[in-house]
C-alpha cells in the first residue's frame, strides 16, 4: 500500500503546541501512523461532512482523506469535550 502524505492545518498545529509533551507525543504518533493506514481500527466517519476521526485517549484527531492524491489533511484536534462544538 502506498504511503500517504500528512499535512496539518494551522489550527491543528496551534492546538498541538498548547498540549503538554506527555499528551502530545501519542497524538503525534497516531497522526504519523495515518501515513501507512489512513483508516485505522477505531476510526469513525463523521456525519454531515467528509471527515474522519480517531481517538487518542481523551483527545480526538479530525482529518480528511484524499485517496486520489494520497493526502491526509488533519483539520483539527482537541479534547473530546471541546472538539465537536
Amino acid at each position: 500500500m502506498p504511503k500517504y502524505v500528512v499535512s496539518l492545518s494551522k489550527k491543528a498545529i496551534k492546538q498541538l503546541d498548547k498540549l503538554s509533551d506527555k499528551i502530545a507525543e501519542p497524538i503525534i504518533d497516531a497522526i504519523n501512523n495515518l501515513e501507512n493506514e489512513p483508516r485505522p481500527n477505531g476510526y469513525k466517519k463523521l456525519k454531515g461532512r467528509d471527515s474522519y476521526r480517531i481517538r487518542v485517549g481523551n483527545y480526538r484527531v479530525i482529518y480528511e482523506v484524499f485517496d486520489h492524491m494520497l493526502l491526509i489533511d488533519v483539520i483539527d484536534l482537541g479534547h473530546r469535550k471541546d472538539i465537536y462544538l
